[in-house]
C-alpha cells in the first residue's frame, strides 16, 4: 500500500482538512457495530422504490440509452420537473433554461454554494439544520452564520432574520430555508414565508430553498415555497430521495432564474458532466406518475410519527410538534443533563437504540436528539419499549 510522500503531506488543501467529517454519519457508523441495535439515526426510508419506477430504469437500460446526457439533464426529465412544479406549487420554470438535473440535493447545494459565494462571503443558516450545510458552504469558501431558532418553535422569524442581517450576518449573500425541516419536522406557513420574503427583498439577498421533504407534510398543513413569492431571487432544490424512496438513486433538481441557471449548469457540467441516463428515466416516471406512491408513503409515516411521538411524550420527552419530513427532535429529560452526545452514546450502548445527537445540527440543538421514524412500526414499538426502560432506570 502506498504511503504519501512526507513532503507532500503539508501540501494538501488545508481548507478541506480543516472541515470535520459529517458527524451524523460518523456517529451512525460508530453505533452500527453494537449487536441488536435499532437505528433511528439516518434519514433513509425503509420503503422500496415503487415497481413502476424501477421498471422505467430497466426499460431505459434495455433500450441502450447509454450515452452522455445533456449537461443540464434530459429533455423528458426537465419537462417532468417543470410540470410537477407547476402542478404542486403553481410556479412556472422553463425546462430549457431554468432547471438542471443534479445528483441529489447534496450536489444541488454544492452547485448553489459554488455559484453564489465568493471567498469570505456569508450565508445565513437557521439552525438546528442538516449539518452537511456547514461543510458545503465552507468548501465553497463561504462563511455559515448560524441563527438559533430553538426559542421560536424552530422556525426562522422575520424579526430574527432582520436582527441577524443587521449584526453578525451583515453583508450576507443569501439565506437557506429548509422546509419541511430536518431535523425538527417543522413546516413554514404561507404567512411565515411571505414575511421572510419581504425581509429577503429588503436586504437584497438570495434565498436557497431546500424542499426535499415537500411531499411529506401531515394533517391540514400545506406546503408553500419562497418561489411563489420571490421567484426572482430564489434557488429551489428538491428531488425524489424521500418522497418515493430513491435515496440510493441520487437524483434531484435545481431551479431558478435563467440568468442564474446559466452559471449553475456550467458548475454542474464541471462537477459531474451529466446525471446517469436510466436514473433520469426513473425519476421522470416518478414525477409523472408517482403521486399515489408518496401519498401512500405519507400515510405510513404519519402513523409512525404519532406512534413515536406518543411513546416519547409518555416518557417525559418534549418536542415542537413535527409537521413534515420523518423526524422527531426531542428534548432530553432534564435529569439526563444537556450532553446529548453522551446521552445518545449511552442509549445506544445500554438500550440498543440509535438516535442522533442534536448538537450535530448546530446552534439550538444541544440537549436534543433526532429520531427518524423512517423505520418499521415493529422497530419503533420496540425502540419505545427500550427507551422507556432506559429512561425509568437511569
Amino acid at each position: 500500500m502506498p504511503t504519501l510522500a512526507k513532503k507532500l503531506s503539508t501540501k494538501i488543501n488545508s481548507k478541506i482538512s480543516s472541515i470535520p467529517n459529517p458527524a451524523i454519519r460518523s456517529f451512525n457508523q460508530k453505533i452500527s457495530t453494537i449487536p441488536g441495535i435499532i437505528k433511528l439515526t439516518i434519514g433513509e426510508p425503509d420503503l422500496n422504490t415503487p415497481e413502476h419506477i424501477k421498471r422505467a430504469a430497466i426499460d431505459d437500460i434495455n433500450s441502450d440509452d447509454s450515452h452522455y446526457a445533456p449537461e443540464a439533464g434530459k429533455e423528458k426529465y426537465l419537462e417532468a420537473v417543470s410540470k410537477y412544479l407547476a402542478k404542486s406549487l403553481g410556479v412556472t420554470y422553463d425546462p430549457k433554461s431554468e432547471i438542471c438535473a443534479t445528483v441529489g440535493v447534496s450536489e444541488g447545494l454544492n452547485i448553489a454554494a459554488m455559484t453564489l459565494l465568493n471567498p469570505g462571503e456569508k450565508i445565513i443558516v437557521p439552525t438546528p439544520v442538516w449539518g452537511v450545510y456547514f461543510g458545503i458552504i465552507k468548501m465553497a469558501g463561504g462563511i455559515p452564520v448560524q441563527v438559533d431558532t430553538s426559542n421560536d418553535h424552530f422556525l426562522l422569524t422575520p424579526e430574527k432574520l432582520t436582527e441577524t442581517l443587521e449584526n453578525e450576518g451583515k453583508g450576507a449573500k443569501a439565506v437557506i430555508i429548509t422546509d419541511p425541516s430536518n431535523p425538527t419536522g417543522r413546516v413554514y406557513s404561507k404567512k411565515n414565508l411571505q414575511e421572510l420574503a419581504a425581509v429577503i427583498t429588503k436586504y437584497d439577498i438570495f434565498a436557497v430553498s431546500d424542499e426535499i421533504y415537500a411531499e411529506l407534510i401531515y394533517g391540514q398543513k400545506k406546503h408553500y415555497s419562497l418561489t411563489q413569492f420571490i421567484p426572482e431571487r430564489t434557488v429551489l432544490l428538491s428531488g425524489l430521495s424521500k418522497s418515493v424512496a430513491m435515496t440510493g438513486w441520487r437524483i434531484g433538481y435545481i431551479a431558478g432564474p435563467s440568468e442564474l441557471m446559466k452559471s449553475m449548469i456550467k458548475v454542474n457540467s464541471f462537477l459531474i458532466s451529466a446525471v446517469t441516463d436510466n436514473v433520469q428515466a426513473a425519476a421522470t416516471e416518478a414525477l409523472n406518475y408517482g403521486d399515489q406512491d408518496y401519498v401512500a408513503a405519507r400515510e405510513k409515516y404519519q402513523k409512525r410519527m404519532h406512534l413515536l411521538q406518543d411513546g416519547l411524550e409518555k416518557n417525559g420527552y418534549t418536542m415542537a410538534t413535527p409537521e413534515g419530513a420523518f423526524y422527531i427532535f426531542a428534548k432530553i429529560p432534564s435529569k439526563f443533563g444537556c450532553d446529548d452526545v453522551a446521552f445518545a452514546s449511552d442509549l445506544a450502548e445500554k438500550a440498543k437504540v440509535g438516535v442522533t445527537p442534536g448538537s450535530y445540527f448546530g446552534a439550538g440543538g444541544q440537549g436534543y436528539v433526532r429520531l427518524s421514524y423512517a423505520s418499521s412500526e415493529e422497530n419503533l414499538k420496540e425502540a419505545i419499549k427500550r427507551i422507556s426502560s432506559y429512561t425509568e432506570s437511569n
